[in-house]
């Protein structure tokens, strides 16, 4: 201790020697004019722009831009373009160079928000006592650059994917419209409120709408404000327009859906971006203006269809050039240079294996119904057409609803803005095959059983209480499974769910989709076994058998469950764009045997003069199909239900070329002959 305490002045001594010479080494290094670029290229990047002036400007360049101006410069420009990740490289001493001033040239680089940058430009950093200063000028802001020129950033907007149906038949795109609106200055001062109120009139709006838009911000009076579209077939309305003075016409692009109601359940509509929609997608580059899928095939496929937008950043030169064209003529260009580019990306063009020809028929065959129907290949599981009835007009939401045409849309009893083909229903008879596939692949139903004459009444014993199954008729000959499915034998579906037993009932329709969602680009409700997931008695169950009770079946996933019938109990996987090789939802859904035996029956319904869809009967092909009928009512003594029936139909060779399977359903057929209203409608179609 007494030692060091005899060399503690010593050893301060060296500490603050060795800090002045560190001192002295920074300050020598700060007296280079690289160490002051370098220096201005760490404040600029930091976005510091209050040290490069007070630091690093040398009197001459200050008396040249006030603070102010110089700091609200760079903050402008290069938070207008988003200048990040600035670098410098190269740096090299230009041979002008003095002992009092000297020329850097660099490479300078940034990432923007058109891309990256890169150019090289230079700097004159001049002597000064004690250092180096910064001549500075707006070059170093952007290369080439000068105090006269301005910097903007210009979007381009990205073309929307189009929507093909599988034979190249634009189901959504690009197209044209009349754009309806008013240049302000244009308009007649004496009649101006009545003008208004008439083109308010015609084009089904409020006048304080339109009022509302005449009364924005940027409106000046020889401005064009557009107010609304019109299909550009709409002549008259047109002309009757035209005849306001300051009413203009214009014809412009939108999205266009071709087909209109026929198919705009499927294709769904694009709108402005929500609020809601932005907050939870804003970093996937959408901004306030961006449109989005809101419904259908276009929400769908959004992520597809959308493209990427980009920008350019332009620089103003002033002042224009004159330039001859090749016709002699002279024209005038601004003086403007493209600092950076990203281009906009078109977005995907999409072919779906819709055949719009197929979803037009189906869609006119049930026009005045409230329907929901699929085509589909059985053997690839290519879905032809969804049409649900009655529909809407995806047009209406591009080109803007009157409040009147809104409300009378949003209101329509039968309910226009509901998908039906994407719903689940009660299925009646149309289910039964489905239980026969479950009874005879758990080995609990043999097809050939005669389960007995049981008339139209019957209840398994007197606990029922009051329940009863009825069945539309009786027939001659065994009540097998060939017969029930002929005659649509309400009783021996129920007597084959009882012996099914819930278990195995459950168990099977489990393994056949029921419950279980459909991996599928459109929305699908589930189908289900019951509201509870179990079957509560024996009563529910076997109501349940002949597609009543609590069974519920969405028309796809019907679709994929008959596909078992030519698929050797396999159900497809239905899709909306085809690979080439068909997928399977479930494999073995049910056995070999039961299919085909279920196949065969099927054939008979159409064939048989008895079967219940002998109506389908066509010659030179062989259909396969089953009715259904489904009573919608409070309790068995309800006599003022409504029902809803069902058709299902497809080819019943595996292996023809053409293959093609028709899933209908219609509500409120009572009293218009239940199913077999369905029956010459869906033929039609084949």
């Amino acid at each position: 201790m007494h030692r060091l305490k005899k060399y503690l002045p010593f050893l301060m001594g060296g500490i603050v020697l060795l800090a002045v010479l560190i001192a002295l080494a920074v300050w020598n290094n700060r007296q280079t004019p690289e160490w002051v670029l370098n220096r201005y290229m760490q404040y600029v990047n930091e976005g510091q722009y209050e040290a490069v002036y007070d630091e690093l400007l040398s009197d001459k360049a200050k008396s040249y831009t006030d603070r102010q101006t110089f700091i609200d410069q760079y903050r402008n420009i290069y938070g207008g373009i988003e200048a990040r990740n600035i670098k410098m490289s190269n740096l090299e001493k230009s041979d002008e160079s003095t002992d009092n001033y000297t020329y850097l040239k660099y490479d300078y680089e940034m990432d923007t928000v058109a891309g990256h940058y890169m150019g090289g430009t230079s700097a004159r950093i001049t002597k000064k006592p004690g250092g180096w200063a910064i001549e500075w000028n707006e070059g170093m802001l952007i290369p080439g650059f000068s105090k006269w020129q301005t910097v903007s950033v210009v979007p381009a907007k990205a073309e929307r994917g189009s929507i093909y149906d599988r034979n190249g038949n634009l189901l959504a795109g690009k197209g044209e419209v009349l754009e309806v609106g008013i240049v302000p200055g244009k308009l007649s001062a004496e009649t101006r409120d009545a003008d208004l109120q008439t083109m308010a009139a015609l084009l089904g709006m409020k006048t304080e709408d339109i009022q509302s838009k005449l009364s924005q911000s940027w409106v000046t009076d020889d401005v064009r404000v557009p107010v609304t579209t019109l299909d550009e077939k709409d002549t008259t309305l047109e002309a009757q327009l035209l005849g306001i003075a300051g009413i203009y016409t214009d014809t412009t692009e939108v999205r266009t859906y071709p087909y209109g109601e026929k198919a705009s359940q499927l294709t769904g509509y694009v709108q402005g971006i929500s609020a809601e929609e932005l907050e939870a997608r804003g970093d996937e580059g959408y901004t306030e203006s961006s449109v989005i899928g809101k419904t259908g095939l276009e929400a769908a496929f959004e992520n597809r269809l959308r493209g990427k937008d980009g920008c350019k950043i332009l620089v103003d030169q002033g002042g224009v050039d004159n330039y001859q064209d090749a016709a002699g003529n002279w024209i005038q260009r601004p003086r403007i240079w493209t600092l950076a580019e990203d281009p906009a990306e078109k977005g995907e063009d999409i072919t779906v294996t819709i055949d719009a020809s197929i979803q037009t028929r189906l869609y006119d065959a049930f026009a005045s119904d409230k329907s929901g129907s699929v085509a589909m290949n059985p053997k690839t599981g290519e879905v032809l057409a969804l049409v649900s009835t009655p529909s809407f007009d995806a047009n209406a939401f591009i080109s803007g609803f009157s409040e009147e045409a809104w409300n009378a849309l949003s209101t329509d009893a039968s309910m226009p803005l509901q998908n039906r083909f994407g719903a689940a229903y009660a299925p009646g008879s149309s289910f039964k095959p489905l239980t026969a596939g479950v009874g005879m692949t758990s080995g609990k139903l043999d097809p050939g059983t005669d389960f007995g004459a049981s008339g139209t009444s019957w209840q398994k014993d007197p606990s029922w209480g009051d329940v009863m199954i009825t069945t539309l008729q009786s027939y001659d000959g065994p009540a097998n499974l060939e017969n029930a499915l002929i005659y649509s034998d309400n009783i021996y579906f129920a007597k084959a769910a009882l012996q099914i037993g819930g278990s195995a009932f459950k168990e099977g329709l489990e393994k056949a989709g029921f419950g279980q969602e459909l991996d599928f680009p459109l929305p699908l409700t589930k189908s289900q076994v019951s509201n509870s997931g179990d079957f509560a008695d024996e009563g529910q169950l076997a109501q349940s058998g002949y597609g009543q009770g609590e069974v519920l079946v969405n028309p796809v996933h019907m679709a994929s469950a008959y596909s078992a019938f030519v698929n050797g109990g396999s159900m497809v996987k239905p899709v909306l764009e085809y690979s080439g090789t068909p997928q399977f939802w479930y494999l073995n859904a049910f056995s070999k045997e039961a299919a085909d035996t279920i196949r065969d029956d099927l054939i008979q319904v159409v064939e048989n003069p008895a079967g219940t869809a002998h109506e389908a009967h066509m010659d030179g092909v062989t259909l396969a199909g089953k009715t259904g009928t489904a009573e919608i009512k409070a309790s068995q003594e309800d006599t003022g239900g409504t029902e809803i029936g069902w058709f299902n139909a497809f080819i019943a060779d595996p292996d023809s070329p053409e293959q093609l399977l028709v899933v209908s359903m219609v509500e409120d057929v009572k009293e218009r002959g239940g199913s077999h209203y369905l029956v010459p409608k869906v033929r039609n179609i084949f």
